[in-house]
C-alpha cells in the first residue's frame, strides 16, 4: 500500500467512527408572562439607554396633550386616524398620510404612529405595515413619535412572535425599531438619522 493510500484509508476509517455532538436542547421562545407594570418599567429603562424620550401618561387626555405639544408647528406625516389609539387621530386632520403624494410625505418633519408590539427587554417597537399604517411614516421623517398602549406590551421578542404570528404573515412588512437610526462607517464613527429618524419619542398611555 502506498503512503497516499494509507493516509486516505486512515481518514476514511476515522469518518466511519466519528460522532457528531448532539445540539443542546432549544430554550423556549416564550417566557413566563410579566405584568403590564413590569413590562412598562423595563421598556422605559431600555428606551433611556437607547437615547429615546419616553413619556408615560396617566390618561387619554394627557396622551393627546403630549402629542399635541410634540407636533405643534411641524409638518406631520401620520397613520390614518382610525389606526391611532387614544383619539390622537383627531389632532391630525391636516397631516399627510402614507397614501399622500411622495413629495408631500417628504416634507414631513415628524411622523406619528401607533405600534403593534412594544418589546420590553430590548426597548423595541414592532410596526407592521399595511393599509392605513404605511411604513414610510416611521421611516421617512427625521422625528418619529410612537404611541404605545398596554395591549402592545410583550416582555420578550419570542412572546411577540407567538402572539402576532398571524398578523405578521398578513403584513407587507414587519419592522423592529430600537432607538434612533444608527450608522457607523469603517472607522466606527457613529452617525444618527442616516437611514431613518434621528430622534424617536415614545408616548405610553394608560
Amino acid at each position: 500500500m502506498t503512503a497516499r493510500a494509507a493516509v486516505l484509508a486512515r481518514l476514511a476509517a476515522a469518518q466511519r467512527t466519528a460522532r457528531l455532538p448532539r445540539p443542546p436542547a432549544a430554550k423556549p421562545l416564550v417566557s413566563a408572562p410579566r405584568s403590564v407594570a413590569a413590562c412598562r418599567e423595563r421598556f422605559a429603562e431600555e428606551l433611556a439607554g437607547l437615547g429615546v424620550d419616553c413619556h408615560v401618561e396617566s390618561s387619554p387626555e394627557a396622551v393627546r396633550a403630549r402629542v399635541s405639544a410634540l407636533i405643534e408647528g411641524r409638518k406631520v406625516l401620520s397613520w390614518d386616524p382610525d389606526q391611532l389609539p387614544y383619539g390622537v387621530g383627531a389632532l391630525l386632520s391636516g397631516a399627510a398620510r402614507g397614501s399622500s403624494p411622495r413629495a408631500e410625505q417628504a416634507q414631513a418633519e415628524i411622523g406619528v404612529t401607533g405600534c403593534h408590539g412594544a418589546i420590553a427587554e430590548t426597548g423595541s417597537l414592532a410596526v407592521l405595515s399595511g393599509p392605513g399604517h404605511s411604513r414610510s411614516v416611521s421611516l421617512l421623517p427625521p422625528v418619529h413619535v410612537a404611541i404605545v398602549s398596554p395591549p402592545d406590551f410583550c416582555f420578550t421578542m419570542g412572546e411577540f412572535f407567538a402572539r402576532a404570528a398571524g398578523r405578521i404573515g398578513e403584513a407587507a412588512c414587519c419592522t423592529f425599531i430600537t432607538g434612533p437610526s444608527r450608522t457607523a462607517d469603517i472607522e466606527l464613527t457613529l452617525t444618527l438619522g442616516v437611514h431613518g429618524p434621528g430622534k424617536v419619542v415614545v408616548v405610553v398611555g394608560p
